[in-house]
């Protein structure tokens, strides 16, 4: 066990719904800003299923649930990489409201997710 803390994070606890909702955030968000620019058919269908199946098994069950029933009426528009990162963004702040948090300026998606801020802070 010893050799294997040194592998781990530097919380040795299961992730609490704050953190895994941050985590999950930032894994959905690069993935959509490195979805292709011009996808395949068979991408957009895969890509798809992989948001539906994902509300499936996320593990916190209320969020589930509720992301669940926002993709009744809110389909993922996975026809481009702008498209997907766009509607990500807009389902993200649909969230933030629901939890009274800030929303986020869609309009700078690709510089947080994929080209990091014109400042060059990122660099």
């Amino acid at each position: 066990l010893n050799s294997i803390k040194g592998f781990l994070p530097q919380s040795k606890c299961p992730l609490d719904r704050e953190e895994l909702g941050r985590s999950t955030w930032s894994f959905l968000h690069t993935m959509a800003a490195y979805y292709p620019d011009r996808p395949s058919s068979t991408q957009q269908q895969d890509m798809g299923q992989l948001i539906n199946l994902f509300s499936k098994f996320y593990p916190c069950e209320e969020c589930a649930e509720d992301l669940r029933s926002r993709l009744k009426t809110n389909h993922p528009d996975t026809s481009s990489r702008h498209a997907l990162s766009q509607w990500l963004c807009r389902l993200h702040n649909q969230v933030n409201v629901r939890l009274g948090k800030p929303e986020f300026d869609c309009s700078l998606v690709d510089e947080r997710w994929r080209d990091g801020w014109k400042d060059g802070s990122c660099d």
